[in-house]
C-alpha cells in the first residue's frame, strides 16, 4: 500500500496489489504485443515515482509520460527501463538531460526534428525518437498523409536516429462510427513504408490506448500504451479483453456522529432536511480537499463498507 497525499483530513490510498493484478490482466491479454504504461500526469494522481517503481518491480520495462520532467523522474524510480518515451513535443533545451537519463521524445514535425537534431549535434550525441503521426486526432505529429515524406525525412537529420512511429486514436467505439479508427490505422499503415525506407530498418510501432486495446485488439501493433486502464477506469462495459479493478480510495475520518430529529435543516441554506430521526455523520472532507461541490444531495460515500448519502451542501 503506499501512502501518497495527506491532507490532514483527507488521504490517498493505492493497492500496489491490485496495481499488479492488473498488469498481470493486460499483459496476458496481449498475445506478442509489448506493454506500455501511461504515468503522465502523476500516473494520473495516483504517485508517479512510487507507481513507476512498482511497475518496474513487475517487471514493466517500458513507459510513456507527457514532459521531460516525468520522464526523468520515471528513470530515477525505475532505472532499468528499455524506453521512456515523451508523448509531449519535448523542448529541444531539454536534449542534454534526454541524453543522459535515456529518454526518447516523440518529434511532431519537421521544425521540431530539426531544432532537436540541431541541439544533439550540439550536445556531442545522438537522441533516439519516435516519430508521430497525425492519421485523424488532429493534435500533434505529422498529418498523414500530406506530411508522409516530411515525416520520413526525420531519418536523414544528423543527431536523431529514428527507432519509432505512432500514431494515436481520436475514437475507437464501433458503434459511434465504425470506420473511424480503421481508416487512422490504414493511414498509419501506408505511411511505414515510407519512413522505413529512410529509416532502413523496421520501425518499433504502436498506436492503440486503453480503448483501442479493448475494443480493437486488432490494432495491437508491436505495443499499446495503457493509461487509465491500468489503474481500473475507462474499460467497456461489454465485450471487454481484459478487466482491471480501480486501485486507488480517497479516505478520511468520521469527526463526529449526532442523532437528530425529523425535519432537522442540515448545511448551508438548509440545503438538506431529514425525513426521519437520523443518525448524522460528519467527514474531515470538504471542496478544499477536492471534493466536488456538485455532490451535495449526490455524492455517496462507504462507511464501513456500506454506502451512505451524502447530504446538504458540500462544505469547505
Amino acid at each position: 500500500m503506499a501512502r501518497i497525499m495527506n491532507c490532514d483530513g483527507s488521504w490517498v490510498e493505492v493497492d500496489l496489489g491490485r496495481l499488479r493484478g492488473n498488469v498481470e490482466a493486460i499483459r496476458s491479454s496481449l498475445g506478442g504485443a509489448e506493454l506500455i504504461t501511461v504515468i503522465k500526469s502523476d500516473a494520473y494522481g495516483h504517485g508517479l515515482e512510487s507507481v513507476a517503481a512498482a511497475l518496474g518491480r513487475f517487471g514493466v520495462a517500458r513507459f510513456a509520460v507527457a514532459y521531460v520532467a516525468e520522464a526523468s523522474a520515471v528513470r530515477a524510480a525505475a532505472p532499468q527501463a528499455a524506453l521512456i518515451l515523451v508523448l509531449g513535443a519535448a523542448c529541444p533545451r531539454e536534449v542534454p538531460r534526454m541524453l543522459r537519463d535515456r529518454i526518447t521524445p516523440v518529434v511532431v514535425s519537421a521544425e521540431h526534428g530539426r531544432a532537436l537534431s540541431d541541439a544533439a549535434v550540439a550536445a556531442g550525441g545522438r537522441l533516439g525518437v519516435h516519430v508521430k503521426l497525425d492519421t485523424g486526432m488532429g493534435r500533434l505529429g505529422f498529418v498523414c498523409p500530406v506530411e508522409t515524406e516530411q515525416a520520413a525525412g526525420i531519418a536523414r537529420l544528423p543527431g536523431l536516429e529514428v527507432q519509432g512511429v505512432c500514431t494515436h486514436f481520436a475514437m475507437v467505439e464501433p458503434e459511434k462510427k465504425p470506420t473511424a479508427a480503421r481508416g487512422q490505422a490504414e493511414k498509419f499503415r501506408q505511411a511505414l513504408p515510407a519512413l522505413e525506407a529512410a529509416a532502413g530498418k523496421r520501425l518499433f510501432r504502436h498506436m492503440s490506448s486503453s480503448r483501442a486495446a479493448l475494443l480493437l485488439p486488432e490494432c495491437d501493433q508491436d505495443a499499446v500504451r495503457i493509461g487509465i486502464s491500468l489503474y481500473g477506469y475507462g474499460a467497456a462495459e461489454k465485450d471487454k479483453r481484459f478487466a482491471t479493478v480501480p486501485v486507488l480510495q480517497w479516505k478520511s475520518r468520521v469527526i463526529q456522529v449526532k442523532k437528530v430529529p425529523a425535519g432537522f435543516a442540515v448545511g448551508y441554506y438548509s440545503s438538506y432536511k431529514t425525513a426521519a430521526p437520523t443518525d448524522l455523520a460528519t467527514i474531515s472532507c470538504g471542496y478544499t480537499d477536492g471534493y466536488q461541490r456538485h455532490l451535495g444531495n449526490k455524492g455517496q460515500v462507504l462507511v464501513g463498507g456500506k454506502r451512505r448519502p451524502v447530504v446538504r451542501r458540500v462544505s469547505m
